[in-house]
């Protein structure tokens, strides 16, 4: 195969991969949303809390972690596993695989470092002085559809999809490197 043709290749493969690993990322979204929305309603109902409440300030600063971080964290750490189970099944199933825990760990990594943008991104949108404030008129909190925090977490998700791909292609799922332990895939019998 010329040179132009293994190229096309690859850009073919890793197109098809960043499309299973957005149906994917798609299905973690939604397990994403529906932990958070199960937090919040939980944390509401049995303790009255919102996520617009203060669970610890920052000390020295007037700068605080609200519960609605605490409830992106638990549904990114649901999400983050689902999707590394999906893509190692699915998405990257071809290639020759760590076990299950020596590749976790750098798409958790990976994971950490989207989530730590989408929890800006979220907290920008949260924020009513941010210039990138969601609009408190339309997101009053009235309805689902109309809660802010719902709209922040999904907008969040969304921006940081494209870095996470990359960087889990580049790392958490690339070939393992020689005299690595490589787990072969047994079809069930």
């Amino acid at each position: 195969m010329g040179s132009n043709a293994t190229a096309l290749a690859r850009i073919q493969n890793t197109t098809r991969q960043f499309l299973m690993f957005g149906i994917v990322g798609g299905s973690g979204t939604v397990v994403n949303l529906i932990v958070s929305v199960i937090s919040k309603k939980v944390a509401g109902w049995t303790a009255g809390i919102s996520e617009h409440d203060v669970f610890l300030p920052l000390l020295g600063t007037d700068f605080n972690i609200r519960w609605f971080n605490i409830f992106m964290t638990i549904a990114f750490l649901v999400a983050n596993t689902w999707n590394y189970q999906l893509n190692r099944s699915w998405t990257f199933r071809g290639i020759p695989q760590r076990t299950w825990w020596r590749g976790f760990f750098p798409f958790l990594l990976t994971g950490i470092g989207a989530f730590i943008v989408s929890q800006i991104v979220a907290t920008l949108l949260m924020n009513p002085t941010s210039p990138i404030a969601l609009s408190s008129e339309i997101f009053d909190d009235s309805s689902g559809l109309r809660t802010k925090f719902y709209w922040a977490t999904a907008i969040s998700i969304v921006v940081a999809m494209p870095v996470n791909f990359l960087v889990n292609k580049l790392w958490a799922f690339r070939k393992p490197r020689r005299g690595t332990r490589v787990v072969s895939e047994q079809s069930p019998v």
